[in-house]
This record gives structure tokens, C-alpha cells and sequence, in this order.
């Protein structure tokens, strides 16, 4: 630890550097006792590495001030020994108010020494030193902040670091490059299983989503802000996917994608695929929560939107010739049918009319489409081609 730096020009000022010239001589015991004063106070919680270690930090430091008070010319060395001090105890992840404490005792044990050389030598001097209390402490306090600073400074690194490196792995697993040695990786960097149940969140929100464990049944959620929406890696232990969209709901304020169970962290690329799709299924409309495995048909159409719209034209085409009130009433009338499983009487009470409107409306598609909704293969045209138009916005 580094001592008292500046002192008033005077009489007092060479009061205090001839003691600390005779208190040169004894660095190496006031290092010693610096140490036991350090270690009595730890516990059975001591400061990493050896006695030795710490003794050659408490020399280094000693030394550095007296050196401060006997050639202030020279610049502060006691400052930038606190910064390197403090930047070294962040990256050993020593807590910080440990090393101000090592800071106040250097401050006591120095203190200490001087009064008993002076009152030993010049024991009329004495009153000099009550003069120097403030300045010296001040010193200490310069020390400690500058230590205090860089150990901010190097923590805020770090952490940038480590914040950095899994994003990293996030978006390695997320675009599908489980190899070996990312899998590895990611077991270290992020503290996940390589085998375990998966799912990948995907939600277009500007709110930040926070999820813990304790508020998600147990859920591991790893979140990742893209430019073009929040991602989530979540490991869902024993829950289901009704527990996370469960857990979700409270949370959104928009459309999210949810992708299929996968069994690793090797398939989370496909997994990040299937939200994706997933999410683009989702209609205008209040916020939604897609699952993959209840979208499939509609996530076959986005995800192949030219053989979608190719499908959409040669079925529902002929539709477009007809005045835009017609038109919508005949589209209508088929989307609430297949709604009502096929069943013209439900249909015709959500829509306020007699059931045989309703046959009769869709009679007009059949011969309009030339499909015929009786026919399984032709309702499955008529049925992709209707989703293909919800989904485009047409």
C-alpha cells in the first residue's frame, strides 16, 4: 500500500521527511506488520496467493510513498501503483472493500510508526505530526479512490467482456454452428448441458422481457437483443411449452414465435428457424404467442411465400374480377365455414343469415375456384390458398 504523498514546505514538512527517512530503514518490518494487521482481520477468508505475495504488495506500496514524501519531485508513483493495485484485485475478483481496508490499515500502521519515531527522536516535534494528521489522511483517501477507480474501470471491462463472449456463443448455437468445439464452449461459457429440452423465443418488442429462473418455473431464460428482434435460448428443464408460453404472456406487448422442443444444444439452430417462422405467422392484431407446432401449415406458406402466392393466384384468382363487396362477402363466408368445421348452420349464425346463404355463397367459390370443398385434395388448396391470403395482408 502506498503512504502520505505531500506535505506542507516548513519546518513541519522537514519534520516529517527525516522521520520517514529513519522509517526507510524499517520497510521491511513495517511490510511485516502491515501483513499480520491484513491477515488478522480476514479470518479464515484470506487474500489469494501466499504471505509472500502479500508481503511484496505491502512493501511495493510502502515503499512508494515514503519515496513520494522524500522526492515529491518526482511525481506521484504511490497513484499509479493504487491504480495498477486496484485494476489487479478486479481481475483476481477480490472484493473492493477489502482492498480500501488494506488501504486504511497501511494509513494506521504508517501513522503509527511515524509517531513513534519522532516521539522517540525529536519528542518535541510532536505536535508537528497532529499538524500533518489531515494531509496524511487525505492521501490516503487520493490512494484509495485511484485504487477504487481502476478496480471500476478493469470490473466494467470485464464484465463487458464476458457479456460480449456470450453473446458470441449465443448467436453461434442460434445460426446453427453446434460443432464440437462450440458446443464445449457454450457448456463452459454459459452453463448448459449439451443434451437437455430446448425451445427458442423469438418476439419483436422494444421492452426488454426479464425472466428468472424463480419466475419461470424453473426456466433457464438466455436473452439476445438483435437489431431486428429479442431472442431467447431457453432451457426448460422438466416444463412444457405451455409453461413457458404461460410464463410469457404477462411479459409481451407483441407478436411472439415459439419453435418445437429440440434435445441439445446442437439443434438450437433449427430451433432458432422454426420461432422465426413461427413468429411470421403471427396477423395483425393483439399481441400473440405462435407456437411452431400448432402453425404448421401456415409456416409452410411463409416459409415459401413464392409457391405461396403462386398458389393463392390460381386458386382464389378468379375472385379478383369480382366488385370488392362481393368479393369479400364470398371470402367471409368461406373463412367462417372452415372455422365452424365445415358445418353451414354454425356459419350461418355467426354471420347473421340463413344457412342456405351460406351453401349457396359457397356453391359461388366452387364454381369460381372450379375446386370443389367436398373434395379432400381441392379443400386443401382452397385451405392454403385462403391462409396465404390472411397472411400476405391481401
Amino acid at each position: 500500500m502506498a503512504m502520505l504523498t505531500t506535505v506542507p514546505d516548513g519546518a513541519d514538512r522537514a519534520i516529517v521527511r527525516r522521520a520517514v527517512a529513519r522509517l526507510r530503514k524499517r520497510l521491511p518490518d513495517l511490510a511485516g506488520r502491515l501483513v499480520g494487521e491484513i491477515l488478522s482481520g480476514e479470518g479464515g477468508d484470506r487474500p489469494s496467493g501466499s504471505r509472500e505475495d502479500l508481503w511484496e504488495v505491502c512493501h511495493t506500496g510502502l515503499g512508494h510513498g515514503f519515496a513520494a514524501i522524500l522526492d515529491s519531485g518526482r511525481g506521484r508513483a504511490d497513484l499509479t501503483w493504487a491504480e495498477e493495485l486496484g485494476r489487479r484485485r478486479a481481475e483476481q475478483g477480490l472484493p473492493l472493500d477489502r482492498l480500501l481496508r488494506s488501504y486504511r490499515l497501511a494509513g494506521t500502521v504508517f501513522w503509527d510508526a511515524l509517531v513513534e519515531t519522532v516521539t522517540e527522536d525529536d519528542p518535541a516535534h510532536v505536535p508537528a505530526l497532529v499538524r500533518q494528521a489531515t494531509r496524511t489522511w487525505q492521501a490516503i483517501d487520493q490512494q484509495s479512490s485511484a485504487a477504487a477507480a481502476a478496480y471500476h474501470r478493469t470490473e466494467y471491462e470485464l464484465l463487458r467482456r464476458s457479456v460480449e463472449r456470450v453473446n458470441a456463443v449465443v448467436d453461434a448455437l442460434l445460426e446453427g454452428r453446434g460443432d464440437g468445439g462450440l458446443i464445449a464452449t457454450a457448456v463452459s461459457v454459459l452453463g448448459l448441458p449439451p443434451s437437455g429440452r430446448y425451445a427458442v423465443v423469438m418476439l419483436r418488442q422494444d421492452e426488454p422481457v426479464r425472466l428468472g429462473d424463480s419466475a419461470a418455473g424453473g426456466m433457464r431464460f438466455i436473452w439476445r437483443v438483435r437489431a431486428d428482434a429479442q431472442v431467447a435460448v431457453v432451457d426448460l428443464g422438466e416444463a412444457g411449452l405451455d409453461d413457458l408460453e404461460a410464463a410469457l404472456r404477462p411479459h409481451l406487448h407483441a407478436h411472439a414465435g415459439v419453435s418445437a422442443v429440440v434435445d441439445g444444444l446442437a439443434d438450437l439452430g433449427t430451433a432458432r428457424w422454426l420461432a422465426e417462422l413461427a413468429l411470421r405467422t403471427c396477423r395483425p392484431g393483439e399481441p400473440d404467442i405462435a407456437r411452431i407446432d400448432r402453425r404448421l401449415p401456415e409456416a409452410l406458406l411463409v416459409s415459401q411465400p413464392e409457391l405461396a402466392g403462386r398458389l393463392h393466384e390460381r386458386v382464389l384468382g378468379p375472385l379478383a374480377d369480382l366488385d370488392p363487396g362481393t368479393r369479400d362477402v364470398l371470402i367471409e363466408t368461406l373463412a367462417v365455414w372452415l372455422e365452424c368445421d365445415g358445418s353451414a348452420a354454425r356459419a350461418a349464425t355467426r354471420l347473421y343469415c340463413h344457412h342456405n346463404t351460406v351453401l349457396n355463397r359457397l356453391r359461388r367459390v366452387e364454381n369460381l375456384t372450379g375446386r370443389r370443398l367436398a373434395r379432400p385434395r381441392d379443400l386443401v388448396e382452397v385451405v392454403l390458398a385462403l391462409g396465404s391470403r390472411d397472411l400476405s395482408g391481401d
